[in-house]
């Protein structure tokens, strides 16, 4: 078995969630958060907002840690054990480019109960309810204005 840790980010602005589409080969498709390896020497949140920047074009800024995924998948026969660390993210307008070297032919900003129901992974619904709890707490709090 092979241990893997990625990183992403909860993007949200003005109430919306960035998303990503990818498209892979037909093989691999569907709506997914945004999220990468580390790298090494490379700090988490690092590497969440460089993930954000590289997968979508969007320059966010990290809000909180919003908590930890863990799953497991086979590629070529081998098991990979990955944990993924989340952020909530604020960006600073609409605009995304979804990067089409990795395979993503979309990306966009979708309000909550469209973003749920898009997200392909279970884990990465759980992680939009939790992250989007947050910034309705931030939000409610009058915090999340004063984040961006």
């Amino acid at each position: 078995m092979t241990e893997a840790t990625s990183c992403g980010g909860v993007v949200i602005f003005r109430g919306k969630i960035l998303l990503l589409y990818k498209n892979y080969r037909n093989r691999y498709e569907g709506w997914v958060l945004p999220k990468g390896t580390v790298e090494p020497g490379e700090e988490f949140k690092d590497t969440a907002l460089r993930e954000v920047k590289e997968e979508t074009g969007v320059t966010a800024s990290i809000v909180k840690y919003v908590g930890k995924s863990q799953y497991m998948f086979t590629v070529d026969n081998e098991i990979i054990n990955k944990q993924v660390y989340w952020y909530l993210m604020a960006s600073s307008g609409y605009y995304s480019r979804p990067q089409r070297e990795e395979y993503f032919i979309d990306s966009g900003y979708y309000k909550y109960h469209e973003a749920y129901h898009l997200l392909k992974f279970a884990n990465e619904k759980k992680m939009l309810e939790t992250a989007y709890n947050e910034y309705l707490e931030l939000k409610k709090s009058n915090l999340w204005s004063s984040k961006k």
